[in-house]
């Protein structure tokens, strides 16, 4: 019998879990939430079936909205969201009606990303780096205050001499751009950069500079497992002379990578569902992170990380939602300055 059945066999499980997801159908978070509904249940009692309801809208905002004002807390409503519902709470986008302090998460899910350079810029990353420093190069993205925000954070804090040309559909128009020579600086995470920039690494057309890396249960940036060989964004901000964790920009930049990229997508319930209960879904998921068939694949279907799981997640996730005045203020500057856009916050 696996623990979380014999721990917690008084709690009684629903028959159906209805997970909100506020995003279309065949998008990556469906894809994400799909595979995981086969998994999750598969050690709660009863086996439960879950419900798949596809509420898209907003960039998520809508179905997250909907969500947070019907779900009661009987544990059988969850929500799925990711760095596109997490940003425009943190950043008190009006639209926004839901709190993720009413929420508990059960886990989160990780991405990681590479960040890549032409080769035309130098043959390897340090003449590549001392490059970006002195010249002004081109970057593909879609919009300042979506999933690429934290990497355009992370190319002034090194400051990098980056023009970015927004209005990119996704990042693989980012990547084409990059292949055709438009742009010089890319980024990709790391499903796509396995696929797509691999080869064009191995061809000399281009130079891998840094992950992002992966967070551990501590709230440490550490090297991503599928790039050990690439330093950090952090390291080589730190590396700096007079940089150091207790930065303010550094801070806010280590605020939107946790819940973009750390923290990407989560699986969360309303917080006054049965703690019982709650701490059941938990340890199946426990469970499930070391079953070698759901890691095998996970890494095939979703990528190679893991899930931080229970108090953990929810430690790191209140974190990283909570901007202060001061930081808030700061990222409105930031976007104004930088990026010409005029936040409307709460």
């Amino acid at each position: 019998m696996p623990l979380s059945s014999a721990v917690h066999a008084a709690a009684e499980v629903p028959d159906t879990l209805t997970w909100t997801v506020p995003f279309g159908v065949g998008g990556g978070t469906d894809v994400w939430a799909r595979f995981m509904s086969n998994w999750v249940t598969k050690d709660l009692p009863g086996n439960p079936a879950v419900v798949i309801d596809n509420v898209p809208g907003g960039g998520s905002i809508t179905g997250v909205n909907l969500f947070s004002k019907r779900a009661g807390d009987d544990g059988d409503e969850m929500v799925v969201t990711s760095a596109s519902t997490q940003y425009p709470a943190m950043l008190r986008d009006r639209r926004v009606r839901y709190d993720y302090a009413d929420w508990e998460p059960i886990f989160a899910a990780p991405t990681g990303g590479v960040v890549y350079a032409s080769s035309s810029l130098g043959k390897d990353s340090a003449s590549a780096l001392e490059a970006l420093a002195s010249q002004e190069v081109k970057f593909a993205g879609q919009n300042p205050t979506g999933l690429e925000m934290p990497v355009l954070m992370a190319f002034d804090l090194l400051d990098f001499q980056v023009n970015p040309v927004f209005g990119m559909k996704s990042r693989g128009e980012g990547r084409l751009a990059f292949e055709r020579g438009e742009v010089a600086l890319d980024f990709q995470t790391t499903s796509a950069y396995n696929s797509n920039v691999t080869p064009l690494v191995d061809a000399g057309q281009a130079v891998p500079l840094f992950s992002l890396g992966v967070m551990d249960d501590e709230g440490h940036i550490e090297r991503d497992p599928s790039f050990p060989d690439l330093p950090t964004f952090s390291e080589l901000y730190l590396a700096q002379e007079g940089h150091s964790r207790d930065d303010e920009a550094y801070q806010i930049f280590h605020k939107f990578f946790a819940s973009g990229y750390a923290m990407q997508k989560m699986l969360l319930v309303p917080k006054g569902v049965d703690p019982e209960l709650l701490e059941l879904y938990r340890q199946a998921a426990r469970d499930l992170a070391k079953d070698p068939e759901f890691l095998k694949e996970a890494t095939e279907k979703v990528g190679p990380y893991g899930l931080m799981v229970g108090k953990a997640a929810a430690t790191q996730l209140q974190d990283a939602m909570q901007l202060s005045e001061a930081e808030h203020e700061w990222v409105k500057n930031w976007l104004m300055e930088r990026h010409n856009i005029r936040l409307q916050s709460r």
